[in-house]
């Protein structure tokens, strides 16, 4: 994530695992597994790192246990909020050297009686008024075992989160509205739709899995969406969100499975999808590359996968789409398309070299092909100058520049 001063804010990960290393005393020869959040400076240097996931130096645990799917969000204050599925978030401060307040919720298969927990969001992002778009989770959602994200919520103008400061976020939409298993004690008080918890039937009247399904007309099809999934919805504005949602999985080949990038606004209404794309030849299902990044100010919406990267106006309306089958853009396919920073330029991560890519976004949205092509040209002789810098192996690149946060 980035900041308005241009300061960049990653997370990764690094893991080793080898079976006969297990039980091992020597550090050299031990699996192990790590998160870490690094802050890049505008000139691209690192100037800061968080490392948590595991023990700390001298054994203590980690005050942020590894997560699922976690994501970042640079809140208006400047705190760094880490999110993660079912729903976890932890604030860090700034310089990366501080856990300033988490609030966790762990994984299982149901939820644990007597356990203090006390959750917040799977994710969030934040809109240009400051609001938390969050995606939460819910147990007891038809015959779905654990919590699974399932409710688009949003904080109230003004709100904030912060140390003993954990704002109530209001019920925008809901997944699937099956929760006839719910009791009520499956509820987040902290999640609201109207003046009660969302619990049981107390949630947005018409569910995501619903309006799709009859805005597709694919209602009863097995290839619809019933038993969907939702991914972390991107704020197109104040009163506009992208929320993606993809159909059931198989264990054969899903291309060509229904998905959709669902425009919803803040009442909870769905407004169309971002539109202009096929079932198969742009698939997200290949690589399951769902995620949705939007540019609130400037009304824009971008997504990536392994077919193209595709552009759209905030009315739902394709307005470039960048094949990987043509030749300038086929290093895309090696791309992990991040979110769109504040200064308008699209940010991307190799997969396999682990190297950051800054594509300046055009006014005109026609003009995007062209500065693509020639990010990705500039992309390669940088890409040979750092490697004369750092002589990386293996695409690890070796900084002592940061400090390095054990958290």
């Amino acid at each position: 994530m980035a900041t308005a001063a241009g300061e960049t804010y990653v997370l990764s990960g690094l893991r080793r695992y080898r079976g006969h290393a297990a039980g091992s005393a020597d550090p050299a020869e031990q699996n192990f597994g790590y998160q870490l959040i690094t802050r890049y400076g505008v000139d691209g240097t690192p100037t800061a790192s968080a490392v948590f996931g595991q023990a700390v130096p001298g054994g203590a645990p980690s005050a942020i246990p590894e997560g699922d799917s976690a994501t970042l969000a640079v809140l208006p204050d400047g705190a760094i909020a880490v999110s993660s599925q079912p729903g976890s978030t932890h604030l860090l401060s700034p310089d990366l050297d501080e856990v300033l307040a988490s609030w966790p919720m762990s994984s299982g298969w149901e939820k644990k009686e007597g356990c203090r927990e006390d959750p917040f969001a799977a994710s969030i992002a934040v809109t240009p008024a400051g609001r938390l778009l969050c995606m939460t989770s819910e147990y007891g959602i038809s015959n779905w075992a654990g919590a699974r994200p399932n409710i688009v919520a949003i904080s109230e103008p003004g709100a904030t989160l912060g140390p003993g400061r954990k704002p109530v976020l209001r019920a925008i939409a809901t997944l699937d509205a099956r929760t006839d298993r719910q009791s009520e004690s499956d509820h987040h008080p902290h999640v609201r739709y109207g003046d009660a918890p969302v619990v049981g039937g107390n949630r947005p009247a018409l569910s995501l899995t619903k309006a799709l399904s009859e805005l597709t007309g694919t209602s009863g099809s097995l290839h619809g969406y019933v038993d969907s999934t939702m991914t972390r919805p991107a704020a197109l504005g104040d009163d506009l969100f992208v929320v993606p949602v993809f159909g059931r999985t198989y264990r054969s080949s899903n291309r060509g499975q229904e998905f959709s990038f669902a425009l919803v606004d803040d009442r909870g209404a769905v407004r169309g999808r971002l539109g202009g794309l096929h079932l198969r030849e742009d698939s997200p299902f290949t690589g399951f590359d769902f995620t949705v990044v939007a540019d609130p100010h400037r009304g824009c919406a971008f997504h990536l996968n392994r077919y193209g990267l595709y552009a759209w106006s905030s009315d739902g309306v394709l307005r470039a789409r960048m094949s990987t089958g043509q030749k300038p853009f086929k290093p895309l396919v090696h791309f992990e398309l991040l979110e769109c920073t504040p200064a308008g330029e699209l940010l991307l991560a190799h997969r396999k070299q682990h190297l950051l890519l800054r594509v300046p976004v055009p006014q005109d949205l026609d003009g995007l092909a062209v500065a693509v092509e020639a990010a990705l040209k500039v992309y390669g002789r940088e890409r040979t100058a750092l490697k004369k810098q750092y002589a990386p192996v293996n695409w690890l690149w070796r900084d002592n520049s940061a400090a390095v946060n054990h958290l």
